[in-house]
């Protein structure tokens, strides 16, 4: 007789549907756990991680000992690296289990001070763990410099919806497409910055994402547009339900992403499901998400090889559609959503030797 799963408790940051690739994650990796027979319980961290609060640290601590002794427990990196001190004091009675989404001192924008206070913490809270699920052999590596060992990391990749391949703008201007939170990392002002010597060419480009992040950030991108005079060039779509980002994808005739950093790169994915031709930038996991049958990829904060990319793409259709062959064929060997969460179980039971 088979054994059923273990119980198995997730805590995460915030509110569980918060629009950004790391919560899609968890939800969809919870749904799909749910789905193999998986008694999940999801808690609720304080939304401030990963700079929590004094209060936010002591109820996360609470949360943690409130647990019985041997509880498999899955803690969202977004909070993982910002618990040093209970990981230590939880770490040997509870089989605690890190899902990290990319390094927390891997954050665009932050002062050197803060990346090494969050580099120490971090590797602190990581060596309490039992194990650490990533989502891209990139950020796997990248935890070496965590002094996790190898044996100790499990690589679980985002699942893809499947999805009809986008038949494109039927205009006169060619639609770019970047779908990001508007935060530093995704890198937004570097790529007006690579556009604004394209006013010439015959685009436009919609930026579908999250403005609440970092709202001094989203209100320098509009200034930024402006002062480029970009402003009737650029559309910030903000946060869309499914349908309307699906539409979005169908209507696009490129997939732009400018990001100083990925820990995968959920968007890029999406837009192979879709069939689309990527310029990306070659930061963090995104060269082994998109590969070179698929898209362009030019070296990070680098504004002017941007601008050579954005280039050839707008003048050459015949690469655009090659790369949108290619794009195509990698989406349709992409892992979904049922395959990531059997991988995420399997990692699970390895990790907690259950």
């Amino acid at each position: 007789m088979t054994r059923p799963p273990p119980p198995l408790w997730f805590l995460v940051p915030g509110a569980l549907d918060t629009p950004t690739g790391g919560y899609e994650y968890d939800r969809r990796v919870i749904a799909g756990l749910h789905d193999l027979g998986w008694q999940v319980e999801v808690g609720r961290l304080d939304a401030s991680f990963p700079d929590p609060s004094t209060d936010a640290l002591t109820a996360a601590a609470r949360t943690l000992a409130a647990l019985p002794d041997g509880a498999a427990v899955v803690v969202d990196g977004l909070a993982f690296g910002a618990l040093p001190a209970a990981a230590a004091a939880h770490g040997g009675r509870l089989r605690l289990i890190a899902l990290i989404h990319h390094p927390l001192a891997a954050e665009s924008g932050l002062a050197p001070a803060r990346v090494a206070a969050l580099r120490q913490s971090e590797t602190r809270a990581l060596a309490a763990a039992r194990g650490v699920v990533v989502t891209s052999v990139a950020t796997a590596d990248l935890l070496g410099d965590y002094q996790v060992p190898r044996t100790r990391i499990r690589v679980v990749e985002p699942g893809t919806d499947p999805a009809p391949a986008a038949r494109g703008s039927t205009g006169g201007l060619l639609q770019l497409l970047c779908v990001a939170a508007l935060t530093e990392r995704k890198g937004h002002d570097l790529l007006l910055q690579a556009l604004a010597p394209l006013r010439g060419r015959d685009w436009h480009l919609t930026c579908v994402g999250s403005p609440a992040r970092d709202p001094v950030y989203a209100a320098r991108l509009t200034a930024l547009c402006g002062a480029l005079d970009l402003a009737g060039r650029v559309a910030f779509a903000g946060v869309l339900d499914d349908a309307a980002l699906v539409r979005c994808y169908d209507g696009a005739d490129l997939f732009v992403l400018a990001t100083r950093f990925e820990g995968y790169g959920m968007a890029c994915a999406e837009a192979l499901a879709h069939g689309l031709p990527i310029l990306a930038t070659r930061a963090g996991a995104v060269p082994t998400t998109v590969p070179p049958t698929a898209g362009l990829l030019v070296a990070p904060d680098d504004p002017a090889a941007l601008t050579a990319a954005l280039a050839r793409l707008l003048d050459e259709p015949k690469l655009r559609h090659r790369l949108a062959a290619g794009s195509r064929a990698a989406g349709l060997g992409l892992p979904t959503w049922q395959t990531a969460a059997a991988a995420f179980a399997r990692s699970i039971e390895e990790l907690c030797d259950v």
